[in-house]
Protein backbone atom coordinates (compact mmCIF):
# COMPACT_ATOMS: atom_id res chain seq x y z
CA UNK A 1 0.00 0.00 0.00
CA UNK A 2 1.53 3.30 -1.23
CA UNK A 3 2.83 5.76 2.04
CA UNK A 4 0.68 8.84 1.82
CA UNK A 5 4.03 10.46 1.35
CA UNK A 6 3.82 8.45 -1.83
CA UNK A 7 0.11 9.57 -2.40
CA UNK A 8 1.05 13.12 -2.18
CA UNK A 9 3.56 13.32 -4.66
CA UNK A 10 1.67 11.24 -7.33
CA UNK A 11 -1.44 13.79 -6.37
CA UNK A 12 -3.60 11.77 -4.91
CA UNK A 13 -3.65 13.85 -2.41
CA UNK A 14 -3.13 17.68 -1.98
CA UNK A 15 0.14 18.91 -0.93
CA UNK A 16 2.06 22.47 -0.67
CA UNK A 17 5.12 21.87 -3.00
CA UNK A 18 8.31 23.36 -2.90
CA UNK A 19 10.90 21.85 -5.05
CA UNK A 20 10.39 18.44 -7.05
CA UNK A 21 13.04 16.15 -9.08
CA UNK A 22 13.49 13.09 -10.57
CA UNK A 23 14.32 11.93 -7.13
CA UNK A 24 12.54 13.31 -4.28
CA UNK A 25 10.07 16.62 -3.58
CA UNK A 26 9.83 18.92 -0.55
CA UNK A 27 6.50 19.57 0.53
CA UNK A 28 5.69 21.40 3.62
CA UNK A 29 4.24 19.24 6.38
CA UNK A 30 0.59 19.88 7.75
CA UNK A 31 1.72 20.29 11.40
CA UNK A 32 4.83 22.75 11.25
CA UNK A 33 6.52 23.46 14.48
CA UNK A 34 7.43 26.96 12.51
CA UNK A 35 6.61 28.69 9.54
CA UNK A 36 8.49 27.00 6.83
CA UNK A 37 8.91 23.64 8.14
CA UNK A 38 9.48 21.16 5.07
CA UNK A 39 9.84 17.69 4.79
CA UNK A 40 12.34 16.63 2.26
CA UNK A 41 11.12 13.12 0.90
CA UNK A 42 12.28 10.38 -1.42
CA UNK A 43 10.08 9.68 -4.93
CA UNK A 44 10.96 5.72 -3.47
CA UNK A 45 9.52 4.14 -0.65
CA UNK A 46 12.09 3.44 2.06
CA UNK A 47 10.96 2.98 5.32
CA UNK A 48 14.38 3.78 7.11
CA UNK A 49 17.21 6.45 6.16
CA UNK A 50 19.84 4.23 6.77
CA UNK A 51 18.42 1.93 3.84
CA UNK A 52 19.11 4.62 1.51
CA UNK A 53 21.03 4.10 -1.62
CA UNK A 54 24.61 6.36 -0.74
CA UNK A 55 23.62 8.45 -3.99
CA UNK A 56 20.02 8.91 -2.94
CA UNK A 57 21.06 9.80 0.18
CA UNK A 58 23.96 12.78 -0.76
CA UNK A 59 21.21 14.07 -3.06
CA UNK A 60 18.27 14.41 -0.01
CA UNK A 61 21.36 16.58 2.05
CA UNK A 62 22.10 18.42 -0.96
CA UNK A 63 18.52 19.13 -1.43
CA UNK A 64 17.88 19.72 1.99
CA UNK A 65 21.03 22.56 1.57
CA UNK A 66 19.15 24.40 -1.03
CA UNK A 67 15.88 24.43 0.90
CA UNK A 68 17.67 25.73 4.14
CA UNK A 69 19.39 28.86 1.76
CA UNK A 70 15.93 29.56 0.96
CA UNK A 71 14.39 29.38 4.52
CA UNK A 72 17.07 31.76 5.92
CA UNK A 73 16.05 34.20 3.48
CA UNK A 74 12.66 33.92 3.80
CA UNK A 75 12.07 33.24 7.22
CA UNK A 76 15.47 34.70 9.13
CA UNK A 77 16.49 32.19 12.78
CA UNK A 78 19.11 31.92 14.48
CA UNK A 79 20.06 28.01 12.41
CA UNK A 80 18.29 25.92 10.37
CA UNK A 81 17.95 22.41 12.34
CA UNK A 82 17.03 18.99 10.53
CA UNK A 83 15.87 15.95 11.90
CA UNK A 84 15.21 12.55 11.10
CA UNK A 85 12.37 10.98 13.21
CA UNK A 86 10.56 8.37 11.10
CA UNK A 87 8.19 7.24 13.65
CA UNK A 88 4.55 8.58 11.96
CA UNK A 89 5.11 7.61 8.52
CA UNK A 90 6.88 4.54 6.83
CA UNK A 91 8.56 6.88 4.14
CA UNK A 92 12.17 8.33 4.62
CA UNK A 93 11.68 12.25 5.14
CA UNK A 94 14.01 14.97 6.48
CA UNK A 95 12.43 17.85 8.44
CA UNK A 96 13.96 20.95 7.56
CA UNK A 97 12.90 24.20 9.37
CA UNK A 98 13.80 27.58 11.15
CA UNK A 99 15.05 26.92 14.83
CA UNK A 100 16.73 29.73 17.63
CA UNK A 101 16.97 26.93 20.32
CA UNK A 102 17.04 23.47 20.93
CA UNK A 103 13.66 23.88 22.40
CA UNK A 104 12.56 24.19 18.50
CA UNK A 105 12.89 20.35 18.11
CA UNK A 106 10.08 19.93 20.59
CA UNK A 107 7.71 18.17 17.89
CA UNK A 108 4.78 18.34 20.58
CA UNK A 109 4.72 21.86 19.90
CA UNK A 110 3.72 21.10 16.37
CA UNK A 111 0.07 22.70 15.52
CA UNK A 112 -2.02 22.20 12.39
CA UNK A 113 -1.81 25.11 9.78
CA UNK A 114 -4.44 26.79 7.22
CA UNK A 115 -4.16 25.50 4.04
CA UNK A 116 -4.15 29.55 2.64
CA UNK A 117 -1.36 30.04 5.60
CA UNK A 118 0.75 26.86 3.95
CA UNK A 119 0.00 28.15 0.46
CA UNK A 120 1.45 31.49 0.95
CA UNK A 121 4.97 29.66 2.83
CA UNK A 122 5.36 27.60 -0.30
CA UNK A 123 5.00 30.44 -2.28
CA UNK A 124 7.94 32.32 -0.06
CA UNK A 125 9.88 29.57 0.13
CA UNK A 126 10.03 29.16 -3.84
CA UNK A 127 10.60 32.60 -4.36
CA UNK A 128 13.54 32.61 -1.98
CA UNK A 129 15.09 29.81 -4.49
Amino acid sequence: MASIFTKIIDGQLPGNFVWKDDACVVILTIQPLRPGHMLVIPRAEIDHWDDLPDELAAHLMLVSKKMAKALKKAYPSARVGMAIAGLEVPHVHLHVFPINTLNDFDFSQAESAGAEALAKVAENLRAAL
